[in-house]
């Protein structure tokens, strides 16, 4: 896996303008909100299931019904596609808790 090139990268950010670009790292940041935390609970199973599947894992936090998570792809030392396809796997998933 290769980091995305500076165009690349804002390509893909642009197709999601919910993740913001970390000014101290190459790396994307969302906070997703749920109604509670068995909602969070679940969002986070469905994509800790997928990033085993895809052997790329998330950094994240949680607490009640938030959840933050931080993509990176540190083989490639930044910003990689796998982060941008976990990303929009991500926003999928929480949309389906709406």
């Amino acid at each position: 896996m290769t980091r995305l090139d500076d165009e690349a990268r804002t390509l893909a950010l642009n197709m999601l303008p919910d993740w913001k670009a970390l000014d101290e790292r190459d790396a994307i940041k969302r906070s997703f909100r749920f109604a509670d935390f068995n909602a969070a609970f679940a969002f986070m199973t469905r994509l800790a299931l997928y990033a085993e599947r895809h052997d790329h894992h998330p950094e994240w936090f949680n607490v009640y019904n938030r959840v933050e998570i931080t993509l990176s792809t540190h083989d490639a030392g930044g910003l990689s596609q796998r982060d941008i396809d976990f990303a929009h796997f991500a926003d999928t998933v929480a949309r389906g808790f709406a």
